[in-house]
């Protein structure tokens, strides 16, 4: 079964000083030894971190059509900062792995099954 990883988390606490920044890169080297470790035991099948919340673009659709903001569509606490897409036999293995993952200060790890393709993609 493949997981994706969602990594949730205060974008001022993950970054305080900017993506230049000792503590920046700190997490990019723990980051680095996660992905390591996963890609050893065989369960990576992906991943990436996100730029910063400043950076994105959202298409909301409504029924009256589809509109083009800056910015991410929810304003929360938490952001989506990256993910994770792993491969283990169940739950309880991804559930594992999750407690593995650095985060900077606090956060949360979102487990989802991803959907199976269709046969012929």
């Amino acid at each position: 079964m493949q997981y994706a990883l969602l990594i949730h988390e205060p974008e001022a606490e993950a970054y305080p000083q900017g993506e230049e920044s000792q503590s920046w890169k700190d997490i990019l080297v723990a980051h680095n030894a996660f992905g390591g470790e996963m890609a050893q035991a065989g369960v990576m099948r992906g991943g990436a971190g996100l730029k910063s919340t400043s950076t994105a673009t959202t298409v909301r659709v409504t029924p009256q059509g589809r509109t083009v903001h800056d910015g991410p569509f929810a304003e929360t606490r938490e952001q989506l900062g990256g993910l994770y897409m792993i491969e283990a036999p169940d739950l309880d293995a991804a559930i594992e792995w999750a407690k593995k993952l650095p985060i900077a200060t606090t956060g949360s790890i979102e487990i989802r099954p991803m959907l199976a393709a269709p046969e012929g993609l």
